[in-house]
């Protein structure tokens, strides 16, 4: 989708008159707008591009239901007193109370308060992060209502987690947020013009060759990977720039670098707004304005200079040694735990806000005329040109994407590609896994007669080794689960489709799923003497590709609907435990009771089996059971050869046929025909197998959709 904007040739020229519009393709730096030292070209850019954000009565309840109490399960023993409320019935919590306030580019604003205050819940409510519906009162952007599609675009959210790639560099996962965010017309020399310059921005100059790291692998600071999360958030040099706590666990230098570098971002033209826990001295004067929170309520609202004051008329004065925000926070958390609470600071914040002069900010340009002249000084690299004008018009579009799909997909593609190659050791595992299964199928069945003994034997091989695909795939279930939180941050913003990340996962994992298939039917299928020759080979090369396939995709589907590993493998497991007993090896499909029948049509195991077989057995010359062989397996198999023969020839004259030793009683097509297995060609039950990769693929598409909002209700 595409925002457009027209403004009027008169006004935009007076937008951005003496501003020079950055060039798409020379040598001028891009990152321009982030590094601007001179204050005159600040205060320009202030009196020309003005972005007031304002938020009014933003009121959020959600429902908590109560632990029931044991006297009240039982009937006789509910107590009918009003006063005590009745178990099972949901209250409602009020996570925040009436809040406003205002902010503009420029400044950082800071939000404050004790765990439970509503920090993080203030954060996400400004940054649509809140089901609609769920949240009353409004977010302005210059006075008109933000809408949640323009918000994706000007906007940025860095999580209070760092969720990055281990096993990428600094500058690689700085790079790969260039190709998502910055436009393809962008040549890449200027995307790494961008990144190296954010790269010293950030401060983070000695780590840039230094993977991410994990707990299995060292890496980065703590330090240094919170400034990677707030660059990969900022490539794009977003209007509005959100971020939960994103000092947390940090010491107090790594804290003031963080703060620095969000202070030039908020110099450059954006408006910077953060959840902070406690804040130094040093990192108090960064900031610019100040929201304190308790329990949801506001209890200050207004710079960081004027603290002192509001306590000192509250009563309560903040003595000259002691960091001003400690001691608010601390007062705080003393009024909470006191019998009134904090409803006198709150009361006297609203007196205090209405006695001293108001801060309310008032741009000068509308919404769209600020955006427009934002973009054309460089802001939002990734999104806006110019696309045509007109005698009175100069029409400019958003784009909801910086790149079309083909270029998310190849991106995403070699991204998750060189993070999984330098973990060879997980590709080497699944490849061991694999040839240890087939070399132990092939001893166990090693060259199989054909014989009765041969036909059950063989029917047990496909049976254990088709279901072995689909088993062996489960490895591939906390893949997603790791990269989900990723993704949710990612596409949040509009970073990359989801559709872009289903088709770019689905093109990674094919390649090893053709290597796994052709290590699997190399060890098993000459071992254990399968039928058919070299086009014998080829489709069971085939039809072992697309269970891969197919098990594969389930498994990625069910990760994307399952919360964690562990309920994940338990469903997983389960699943295919059903789907194998009723894919026609235990029991024939003739036997299976009508109400069980259509679980046979969905099996995954029954068409990959039918399709080995078929492909065993389709050989109408050869035979597996000859004369006296079809007493084997029975009471008779013990008589001697000389009286198999003597019940052969009873049998020939009641049948009326004769029946000698080497006389064929049993051919591939009856084996089939006994087996149920008559209803579909194995083309069609290798087509069956493919498509159900392609609908799991789909399924985990919608999944995406519906499970990855990444929003409170």
């Amino acid at each position: 989708m595409t925002s457009i904007f027209s403004v009027s040739d008169s006004t935009f020229g007076q937008l951005v008159e003496n501003v020079k519009k950055p060039a798409i393709g020379d040598e001028s730096p891009v990152l321009e707008p982030l590094n601007r030292d001179e204050e005159e070209d600040d205060d320009l850019m202030r009196t020309n591009v003005p972005f007031v954000l304002s938020f009014d009565n933003l009121t959020y309840s959600v429902s908590v239901p109560r632990k029931p109490e044991f006297s009240n399960l039982i009937p006789w023993r509910k107590t009918e007193d009003p006063e005590i409320p009745q178990t099972g019935k949901a209250s409602t919590k009020t996570l925040l109370d009436n809040i406003s306030g205002n902010t503009r580019n420029g400044e950082i604003m800071a939000v404050l308060g004790a765990s439970g205050s509503g920090k993080s819940t203030l954060i996400d409510a400004l940054a649509n992060r809140i089901a609609k519906g769920s949240l009353k009162g409004t977010v302005k952007l210059n006075g008109e209502t933000l809408q949640s599609r323009m918000l994706k675009t000007i906007s940025a959210y860095v999580m209070q987690d760092d969720l990055l790639y281990p096993m990428l560099t600094v500058e690689e996962t700085l790079m790969f947020a260039a190709d998502f965010r910055l436009p393809r017309s962008l040549p890449k020399s200027k995307k790494k013009l961008r990144v190296q310059a954010l790269i010293d921005q950030l401060g983070i100059r000695n780590a840039a060759k230094t993977i991410i790291g994990d707990e299995g692998h060292r890496g980065i600071s703590g330090g240094e990977r919170r400034r990677v999360s707030i660059g990969i958030d900022i490539i794009h040099d977003p209007i509005l720039l959100f971020l939960d706590e994103p000092t947390s666990g940090l010491d107090s230098t790594s804290t003031f670098m963080v703060v620095n570098v969000l202070k030039k971002i908020a110099q450059s033209g954006s408006i910077v707004i953060m959840s902070i826990h406690q804040p130094s001295h040093r990192v108090l004067g960064l900031l610019d304005r100040l929201i304190f929170l308790s329990r949801g309520q506001t209890v200050y609202s207004g710079s960081p200079a004027s603290l002192p004051r509001f306590f000192s008329d509250f009563g309560s004065p903040i003595p000259g040694n002691e960091n001003t925000t400690e001691f608010a926070l601390d007062l705080i958390r003393e009024l909470e735990g006191s019998a009134g609470g904090t409803r006198r600071l709150v009361e006297f914040n609203k007196k205090w806000q209405e006695m001293t002069p108001s801060s309310s900010l008032h741009p000068n340009l509308t919404q769209k005329e600020a955006i427009t002249a934002s973009i054309s000084r460089g802001k939002l690299v990734s999104g806006g040109e110019s696309i045509g004008t007109t005698t009175n018009t100069t029409t400019l579009a958003i784009p909801a994407f910086a790149n079309p799909s083909w270029i998310e997909i190849k991106t995403l593609s070699q991204r998750s590609m060189l993070n999984s190659r330098r973990q060879p050791e997980l590709i080497a595992i699944k490849l061991v896994t694999v040839f240890i299964t087939g070399f132990i199928l092939a001893t166990v069945f090693w060259r199989l007669d054909n014989s009765p003994k041969g036909i059950r034997e063989r029917l047990g091989f496909f049976a254990f080794g088709m279901s072995t695909m689909y088993f062996t795939c489960a490895e591939a279930l906390p893949d997603f689960l790791q990269e989900r939180y990723i993704l949710m941050r990612e596409t949040a913003y509009n970073t990359y489709r989801k559709s872009s990340y289903v088709l770019s996962h689905a093109i990674v994992a094919f390649p090893l799923l053709v290597v796994l298939t052709v290590v699997f039917a190399g060890t098993t299928f000459w071992a254990v003497g399968l039928d058919g020759g070299s086009m014998g080979f080829l489709f069971y090369c085939l039809i072992i590709l697309a269970s891969f396939w197919s098990g594969s995709s389930f498994v990625t589907f069910l990760s994307g609907i399952v919360p964690n590993v562990l309920i994940g493998y338990t469903i997983l497991f389960a699943i295919l435990a059903y789907v194998l007993l009723f894919s026609g090896f235990f029991i024939n499909r003739d036997r299976i009771p009508d109400y069980w029948i259509w679980f046979h049509y969905l099996s995954l195991v029954k068409y990959s089996y039918e399709a080995a077989l078929q492909n065993e057995f389709s050989d109408a010359t050869k035979c597996f059971s000859r004369g006296v062989q079809t007493f084997d397996n029975t009471l008779l198999e013990k008589l001697s050869y000389e009286m198999k023969l003597s019940l052969l020839d009873t049998a020939s004259q009641s049948l009326g046929t004769r029946i000698t030793s080497s006389t064929c009683l049993t051919t591939g097509a009856d084996i089939l025909k006994h087996q149920g297995v008559t209803q579909i060609s194995k083309w069609h039950c290798l087509l069956i197998t493919v498509a159900f990769g392609f609908l799991f693929r789909v399924l985990f598409y919608f999944s995406l959709l519906l499970g990855s909002k990444n929003k409170r209700k």
